[in-house]
């Protein structure tokens, strides 16, 4: 047995090692600000900003996965806000993907400036152009979302800590079954749990992992002083999600593996990326790095107009930003103001079945090509 089937089989019977007799297999949901504290607190639950047993099962369970220590946030962008937060300080420099998730670079222009913190960016790519001196942190999203195209975790790494940087790598594309950057050298990940973690498009979620004991102390402290903590339910959602991601997520990158290679063979595509496909630039890479080429496709097609037309037409796609769900999704990324042109789709595939889904995404181009 490999190491991720190990794990897959060994998540879903982690709450067993937790139970007395007579306790319920199922996780309870906790709802409470208030626990029962007489006399000296220290060592018990105390209010529910600082604790909530719903969540330490998820991050149990995240944290499983990733390998490390987790901490559960209430989106992704609270798990990548309350890292560049947590770990920066005025005069810092930070290196971020010019091609990676666009709010990354919003909430660092916007917020991040305003406390004498720089930020500069660079293609995926090419990520290694330049070097990493000066940097206190340096932030990857690979592949990139959504462009997909992919960057050398453990050459990055290396690299980075030799200038004296921290390396954070985003994995929500990938996920632990697809992609483990800790064990390529990376100190700190950060996932949207939103996506193919929870898998259901029912809830918001976010998590970050790393095995840096000060590291995860002091995002633990931002969390707990700045109040950006998950809600239980939604915690107890990603967690009974989790429980199937293994599947929905070998279901989807098989899908994606199968649909790839005709949708670029098809006409009414102008260019298509996938990492899976042997003739993208990604490929020989992805090959090394990723244990899967994950679910998301990007499609070209000739206008805007066209990219539109092919959504909605399509009967077994869900016009929706984000990604991940059980059901295909598809969303032109040019009206977010992505650097991509304005025929970019960016193709979530979900479980349905292969043959099926590929019969309506044919109609829909065959009507539009």
């Amino acid at each position: 047995m490999t190491d991720l089937a190990a794990r897959a089989a060994d998540l879903l019977h982690l709450r067993r090692r937790h139970l007395a007799k007579g306790d319920p297999v199922a996780l309870p949901l906790t709802m409470t600000s208030m626990f029962h504290l007489p006399g000296d607190p220290a060592g018990f639950a105390q209010y529910g900003r600082f604790d909530n047993a719903t969540w330490e099962a998820v991050e149990d369970a995240l944290g499983h996965l990733d390998g490390a220590r987790a901490l559960a946030f209430p989106s992704g962008m609270g798990a990548i806000s309350a890292v560049l937060t947590a770990l920066s300080k005025t005069g810092d420099r930070i290196l971020l993907p010019s091609d990676g998730y666009y709010t990354v670079r919003l909430f660092a222009d916007r917020f991040l400036s305003r406390l004498g913190i720089t930020a500069d960016r660079r293609p995926t790519a090419s990520f290694l152009d330049g070097g990493f001196e000066g940097y206190s942190i340096v932030y990857i999203e690979t592949p990139s979302n959504p462009g997909l195209d992919i960057c050398d975790i453990a050459v990055i790494s290396k690299s980075a800590h030799a200038a004296g940087a921290l390396v954070v790598v985003d994995n929500t594309t990938m996920t632990a079954f697809g992609q483990r950057p800790l064990d390529l050298g990376a100190d700190i990940l950060v996932s949207a749990d939103t996506k193919a973690a929870n898998g259901h498009s029912d809830v918001l979620f976010g998590h970050v992992s790393s095995r840096d004991d000060a590291v995860m102390a002091a995002i633990a402290e931002w969390r707990k002083l700045s109040g950006a903590i998950p809600g239980p339910f939604e915690a107890w959602q990603v967690h009974r999600g989790l429980e199937t991601l293994e599947l929905r997520f070998d279901r989807m990158c098989s899908t994606a593996e199968r649909i790839a290679p005709r949708l670029r063979d098809h006409k009414a595509l102008k260019a298509v990326r996938f990492p899976g496909l042997p003739d993208d630039p990604a490929h020989n890479l992805a090959r090394v790095q990723m244990d899967r080429f994950g679910f998301l496709i990007g499609l070209t097609l000739e206008t805007a107009e066209k990219a539109e037309a092919f959504i909605d037409g399509c009967r077994l796609l869900q016009p929706a930003t984000s990604f991940g769900g059980t059901h295909s999704s598809a969303e032109r990324r040019a009206r977010w103001g992505d650097a991509v042109v304005p025929g970019f789709v960016r193709l979530s595939i979900g479980c349905e079945p292969a043959e099926e889904l590929w019969s309506a995404l044919e109609e829909a181009l065959d009507a539009v090509g």
